[in-house]
């Protein structure tokens, strides 16, 4: 859960100064060293270290403690499952345990060189393992089993040990498939949706795909029965081409993706949010953070040797051009009247480099069609927004009344642009646009939103009260600043739910604490949001080092500051408790802040000084109201004893690689799942519909109409944002009923500097 929050300009610069105070020499120094000794990774090391000992907010000691932290989270990264390193590699490894502080002050490799090379030589051992062991059938009459629990399985000792373990772990996949295929032919090729008939899968998600491929391919198959034994083999055709994409993933893993793993096994010690980026990864960041990107607006993927189109962004010059959709293969990538060049094999970040580019330049793609042809085609590159991003809203009609639903995925900000779009500009708009619409309350969405920028969240709250503080923040060894809506304007002053659950975090905790605080309105949702209360900063690490020859040394992320509410209390762990709780399927599963290793801890300080809303006479008996009707709801009872079922099924890892006790295992699994399936048969016959402005555009765009179709189908399954707009019901007075249409204030235009 990296997510990252802007900080203030001054803070920002005061972190600056501190570095470059030690940097001047230090630059030199690192010249003259690079000179001597040109390797990047020593390079990146020392950079890390000095950055992080001065500019994170509670820095680690670098000792013996330190080091087997990073011992321990390295290993486990890079053999999750033990089924790369034999016992004698981590006992080889072992006697550095203790040893990487001091490595990390020297900047010595001989650790991650050893274990890097010994991976190398691992994995490809391993690919001659499944390739053999997949050659012949199982015998599913042998009555033997396999346990998942990787953490607590011991290292294989010899070589027939991990083979025999592949072995267990390829038929337990297999088996799940063939289990799976078998039960499909009884049903006549018949494939459920139904994902609660679906038995947790309890390999790698890499080994997912064997299921995936399973209902694809029956899905084509005639409806001729197979026997066993073709079926059988199937299941271990299907597994090997899983694998070899698994292996051809790992291929185009270079030497700097494998150190950038052991670097943020380094960064990780200091806390879970801080981590290293890589070039690439930085430049992925940003596109996530700001929404937008320079390129052509299609989505690739790896497909053996190839890359393969996934799908075209609505709205970006692939998608306007017609000419590339989704299936095609890319063969060569020229870029304007160069020369072409030829990309099959090629590492997909490398045809992506390839291929993107600065806006009004041409690229041109030779393409091979799904039918097999060959074709040329030009590109012209342009700025492309990616729609999943932005903020968007609907409206629904319940008892008479209007509504209208926001629904923000992240806090987004184009930092580079300042009049790109961003989450305050685009929700004031929203806000806006369901006010022509004459609505009577709104829905704020910000489930599974991870944060994003701190600007941005200061100006959505400032739509919905008068003026005030919306955060506090505090530094190492500072006082604390107050962040405030300055702008007396109320853009909405309705009745407003926030809806959240427990991967609401950071940005979206702020949003929701700032409401809760001033009773602005109902916050809705899980027991807890994710408890992510850390300021992050990215900091280019180029900056630092005076005519550097190595290429771009990428980005660290790292913990700065802290925030906390209004009312003086962190959201650090503890997160935002809602005002209603609604029962969700993952209440019981350890997923928050509070369940990371080396997460901060909990404090307070003093309170801000605001005023709680005045206009919410409703408030308290519409949470007791929504309660109620919560506590006698068979729907949210069910949701409830699926929580908890869920809970006790995550602690199953023993499964049977007997065909007969499989099947009945995975029988009395389905058995009882069924009694869950009302959960996703629920309907809240709710009609949701896009605003005007939106219509015009999906009667010119068969993707955004599909999206939006897709949407909106969801939200009429919905029983939170049902409830939701049942508590807008009880918020209701006569005052607010005959609330009109205001215009929207100029934006505030404190932007909170050019950093997250």
């Amino acid at each position: 859960m990296n997510t990252i929050i802007s900080l203030m300009k001054r803070n920002y610069k005061i972190l600056l100064a501190v570095v470059f105070l030690s940097v001047t020499l230090f630059a030199f120094k690192l010249k003259s060293a690079s000179e001597a000794d040109p390797d990047k990774d020593k390079l990146l090391l020392e950079l890390l270290t000095f950055v992080l000992e001065k500019g994170h907010y509670n820095p680690a000691t670098i000792d013996d403690n330190l080091s087997k932290g990073i011992y321990k989270d390295y290993i486990q990264a890079l053999d999750p499952s033990k089924r790369f390193f034999l016992q004698s590699d981590i006992d080889e490894f072992s006697k550095y345990e203790l040893e990487l502080d001091d490595e990390l002050i020297n900047k010595d490799l001989t650790f991650f060189n050893l274990t890097y090379e010994r991976l190398m030589q691992r994995m490809k051992e391993s690919q001659g393992l499944y390739k053999e062991i997949l050659k012949t059938p199982f015998d599913y009459t042998v009555d033997e089993s396999f346990n998942t629990d990787y953490e607590k399985a011991p290292y294989a000792k010899t070589n027939a040990e991990l083979k025999e373990r592949w072995r267990k772990q390829l038929k337990l996949t297999t088996l799940s498939s063939l289990t799976d295929r078998l039960k499909m032919q009884e049903n006549k090729g018949k494939v459920s949706n139904d994902a609660t008939s679906i038995p947790l899968n309890p390999l790698e998600e890499v080994e997912d795909n064997a299921v995936e491929t399973t209902k694809k391919e029956v899905s084509k198959e005639d409806s001729k029965p197979k026997s066993f034994e073709e079926l059988e083999k199937s299941t271990r055709e299907s597994t090997s081409k899983s694998l070899d994409e698994y292996f051809g993933f790992m291929k185009d893993l270079d030497r700097n993706d494998w150190f950038s793993v052991y670097i943020n096994s380094i960064t990780a010690r200091f806390d879970p949010h801080t981590n290293y980026f890589a070039p690439e990864e930085k430049e992925r960041f940003d596109v996530s953070i700001s929404g937008t990107l320079e390129g052509i607006g299609a989505r690739l993927q790896k497909k053996n040797e190839y890359t393969e189109i996934s799908e075209l962004i609505s709205g970006g010059p692939a998608w306007r051009g017609k000419q590339l959709e989704a299936g095609d293969l890319v063969m060569k990538v020229a870029q304007g009247n160069a020369e072409p060049v030829d990309v099959v094999g090629m590492r997909l970040d490398d045809v992506v480099k390839k291929i993107k580019g600065p806006k009004g330049t041409e690229v041109r793609l030779t393409i091979k069609k799904v039918d097999g042809t060959i074709k040329v085609i030009s590109i012209i590159r342009d700025i492309v927004e990616i729609e999943e991003t932005y903020a968007k809203s609907s409206i629904v009609n319940k008892n008479g009344l209007k509504y209208g639903i926001i629904y923000l995925p992240k806090f987004y900000i184009n930092f580079e642009n300042k009049d790109g779009r961003d989450a305050g500009k685009d929700i004031a708009l929203e806000v806006e646009r369901l006010k022509q619409a004459k609505v009577d309350g709104i829905v704020l969405d910000v489930r599974d939103d991870g944060g994003g920028s701190l600007s941005t969240v200061v100006d959505i709250a400032g739509l919905f009260i008068e003026q005030g503080p919306i955060v506090q923040i505090k530094s190492a060894g500072r006082k604390k600043e107050v962040l405030y809506d300055k702008d007396k304007k109320i853009e909405w002053d309705g009745p407003l739910v926030i809806m959240v659950n427990s991967f609401s975090a950071s940005a979206s905790e702020i949003l929701a604490a700032a409401i809760q605080d001033y009773k602005r309105g109902v916050i809705i949702g899980s027991k807890q949001t994710y408890g992510k209360g850390t300021v992050q900063n990215v900091i280019d690490l180029n900056q630092f080092v005076r005519s550097n020859e190595l290429g771009d040394l990428g980005a660290l992320k790292t913990t700065t500051q802290k925030f906390y509410r209004i009312n003086g209390g962190s959201t650090q762990l503890e997160g935002v408790s809602s005002d209603v709780v609604m029962p969700d399927r993952y209440s019981y599963l350890k997923m928050g802040e509070r369940d990371v290793e080396n997460a901060m801890p909990w404090d307070k300080i003093d309170p801000a000084d605001y005023t709680v809303w005045k206009n919410n006479a409703n408030f308290a008996k519409a949470i007791l109201q929504s309660k109620e009707r919560i506590a006698a709801n068979p729907q949210f009872k069910l949701i409830e004893e699926n929580a908890k079922w869920i809970d006790t099924r995550s602690e199953e890892n023993e499964y049977s690689l007997n065909i007969d006790k499989f099947r009945k295992a995975q029988t009395a699994i389905e058995e009882k799942a069924k009694k869950f399936k009302p959960i996703f048969d629920y309907k809240n016959e709710l009609k949701f519909t896009s605003l005007p402005y939106e219509m015009e555009q999906i009667t010119k765009d068969n993707v955004l109409k599909e999206k939006r179709d897709r949407w909106h189908e969801s939200l009429s399954k919905d029983i939170y944002v049902e409830e939701a707009l049942n508590v807008l019901d009880d918020l209701q007075t006569k005052v607010n009923l005959k609330n009109t249409a205001l215009p929207v204030s100029k934006l505030k235009k404190e932007k909170l500097a050019k950093t997250f």
